[in-house]
């Protein structure tokens, strides 16, 4: 409509002019130049308005829907998994100072049986290895010992829970990207081939939409790499912990048996 009643005035000023025919002349230059700026403002500021996340669903379709979809599904479940891990995590982090001292006040107070029952009430990995190093107590220092090394292995295995998945994704979202680029690229030279000509805009579209996998392929590798990061750091943070305690426990057990 905003167009209609444009090409209304420029016919109108047409009209009006064949009194002064260079003056008129002039007049339309003017009002042809002024009315194609206004419509080239408005369509940049429509293009400018758009938000980031239409212009990525945009730029998401154009990449094509097949790898595009693969990388996606790495982005989701590696998020999936990345969160499940990080709750897990911080569920399983304890004060491990407090746990020390209620075990040790309780080896003093009430004997092993009054500290495994503190540790039976005490969520988290350094409760379940005191529990178990406190379950052979009653033997000796190196069956308790043992039995610490041991079940803080099995410990360490529950904090890595596929952890290895999101590295898997992490490698696989850039090479997705990668071989759709590939694949574009030798879609472009076949057009070029069947054009027996070198025209840009014969290539140029499918070049873009080759190189956009790549780049959402780039995108979803470094959004889980954070997330990787510090799940390794955490579980580095937690073990170092486990560790620790291990050593004081074994420590209270020695020093509870003289």
């Amino acid at each position: 409509m905003k167009r209609l009643f444009s090409i209304l005035a420029i016919v109108g000023i047409m009209a009006f002019g064949t009194v002064n025919a260079s003056t008129n002349a002039n007049t339309v230059a003017a009002a042809t130049t002024a009315i194609t700026t206004t419509f080239q403002n408005a369509d940049d500021a429509a293009v400018a308005d758009k938000s980031f996340t239409q212009q990525v669903k945009e730029r998401f379709i154009e990449g094509g829907p097949f790898f595009m979809g693969i990388v996606l599904l790495c982005l989701i479940l590696g998020l999936a998994i990345a969160i499940e891990r990080i709750i897990y995590l911080n569920l399983a982090t304890t004060n491990s100072k407090k746990l020390t001292q209620d075990v040790e006040d309780a080896l003093n107070s009430g004997g092993v049986e009054a500290a495994k029952e503190v540790c039976r009430n005490t969520k988290g990995p350094v409760a379940s290895i005191f529990y178990q190093g406190l379950d052979r107590a009653d033997e000796d220092i190196d069956a308790a010992e043992k039995a610490v090394v041991a079940y803080g292995g099995v410990q360490m295995g529950q904090l890595e829970k596929n952890v290895s998945w999101i590295s898997l994704f992490i490698a696989l979202a850039p090479m997705l990207g990668f071989m759709g680029t590939v694949l574009g690229m030798i879609d472009a030279f076949d057009k070029i081939e069947a054009a027996g000509d070198m025209n840009p805009s014969l290539v140029a579209g499918g070049i873009k939409v080759a190189l956009l996998t790549t780049v959402f392929g780039l995108v979803v590798a470094i959004i889980l790499q954070i997330f990787y990061n510090y799940i390794i750091s955490k579980i580095d943070s937690i073990v170092n912990d486990m560790e620790d305690s291990s050593i004081t426990l074994i420590d209270l057990l020695v020093k509870h048996k003289k």
